[in-house]
């Protein structure tokens, strides 16, 4: 008789643990339940949803339910996986369309559930104007009330990736967008000499910035008029409330799954959890951090990928293991282009190494070339060892490109000398003759 495998969740990881899980047992029974309307979508795309460069939602649908079930992958939309009996190896699970609630039996589960936006106890969180970004309906949602209600303030809530993309979106409506952040700084995971580059092109971009004024209360009429934040008010007509991502480990705490240090569900390299048969992948999990040593909560989609793979090919009956990250991620803030990976200088500090910096201006082409535009390299490395912590890039282009070589040198272990030694491309339209990271690297081995 077949094994079932069930996995809970179908975005990222979920669906990349089936579709593999698939491809390494023929044989394997696997159906999929998924709280929301879609599975297999890419969520980093409905800023660009919203904005209106991605014109249709199903632009974002990498496979549908209809084509995963073609390999006999059974995908459940609209299913709510209420509970996860570990002892019985079943689920309990309602069909959100007609409340119907049933049983299915498992021999092996991954547990995809992702992460949630963070919704503090605000008052007047959930006045109807206020969204959070985190599935295509979402995504529909803030198209719809663009659409009918026309507000023309906006306020974003959070300076981080998902803020600072939505700041964009809604000012390509011609709303005017103000950021509150609780915090000094954007972006709280780069550099404050990094992050003034960023509030100033959000600033040239008309963008009211807004520092240290936590929110404090949502007001209005039946619909949000006024948002309350470090003593202050301030007009809107919408809010994207996003301060954040917390592992959603409801259904893992309910069944004795172990949570690791960062809140998130405790896995080892292949993805297993404390619980015999039961893996975990994606934004509900921990990964391994490659430069620290220790577990870290990095909410990404591409871990969220290869995560699912290991857990889909081990919950099949194969062997594979995930290597560990350096939190490499990039983003798009208006018409320049913010990247990091490993450790800030702050983050370094704070894990005990003993730090030094190096911080360039270059250029991201050959200074006769047309329209070349400054780009700034900041690298973070152990004073003695010069051993690599991390990097930081902004600029207008060639950001995604440079963090990569960085993120490969972590992964590699090396060292700024290390870096320096590298052979890479070059002509005028590309980079100078000097490379900006061959220069960063330089200064940081004198």
């Amino acid at each position: 008789m077949s094994e079932r495998l069930i996995v809970v969740g179908g975005v990222a990881a979920g669906m990349s643990a089936a579709a593999k899980a698939r491809r390494t047992n023929p044989d394997l029974e696997i159906e999929v339940y998924e709280k929301t309307g879609y599975v297999s979508y890419g969520a980093c795309g409905i800023p660009y949803f919203v904005k209106g460069e991605i014109p249709n939602v199903d632009d974002l649908i990498a496979r549908t339910p209809e084509q995963f079930a073609k390999q006999r992958i059974y995908a459940h939309t609209y299913h709510e996986v209420l509970d996860i009996n570990v002892e019985n190896h079943t689920v309990r699970v309602r069909n959100l369309d007609t409340g119907e609630e049933f049983t299915d039996h498992w021999d092996k589960l991954i547990l995809t559930t992702g992460g949630v936006a963070a919704r503090p106890p605000i008052p007047g969180l959930s006045l109807p104007g206020i969204f959070t970004v985190r599935t295509p309906e979402d995504g529909l949602a803030i198209r719809q009330w663009i659409a009918e209600q026309r507000p023309t303030r906006g306020l974003i809530v959070g300076g981080g990736y998902i803020g600072l993309e939505m700041a964009e979106a809604l000012a390509a409506h011609g709303i005017h967008v103000t950021i509150v952040e609780m915090l000094p700084q954007v972006m709280p995971n780069m550099d404050a000499d990094m992050v003034e580059h960023i509030q100033a092109e959000l600033e040239r971009q008309g963008v009211d910035l807004q520092l240290e004024h936590p929110v404090e209360a949502f007001e209005g009429d039946g619909r949000v008029r006024e948002v309350v934040a470090g003593g202050e008010h301030f007009p809107a007509d919408i809010v994207i409330f996003s301060v954040g991502v917390k592992p959603n480990v409801t259904l893992a705490k309910q069944a004795g799954i172990v949570l690791g240090p960062t809140g998130a569900v405790a896995v080892d390299d292949h993805m297993r959890t404390n619980v015999p048969n039961v893996w975990a992948a994606g934004d509900v999990a921990e990964v391994h951090h490659l430069v620290t040593g220790k577990p870290a909560y990095i909410p990404l989609g591409t871990t969220a990928n290869k995560q699912g793979r290991v857990a889909g090919t081990n919950a099949a009956g194969g062997d594979a293991a995930f290597g560990g990250v350096v939190g490499t991620a990039v983003v798009k803030v208006f018409d320049l282009h913010a990247a990091r990976t490993g450790l800030s200088e702050r983050e370094a500090r704070e894990e005990g190494f003993d730090v030094a910096i190096v911080t360039i201006k270059s250029s991201s082409k050959a200074h006769y070339m047309p329209h070349p535009s400054p780009i700034h390299v900041k690298l973070v490395f152990e004073k003695g060892s010069h051993r690599l912590l991390g990097g930081q890039i902004v600029g207008r282009e060639g950001v995604a490109k440079r963090i990569d070589i960085i993120a490969t040198a972590l992964h590699a272990g090396w060292t700024t000398y290390d870096l320096a030694k590298l052979d890479l491309a070059y002509a005028p339209p590309f980079s100078p003759v000097w490379d900006p990271i061959l220069v960063a690297a330089n200064v940081a081995s004198r």
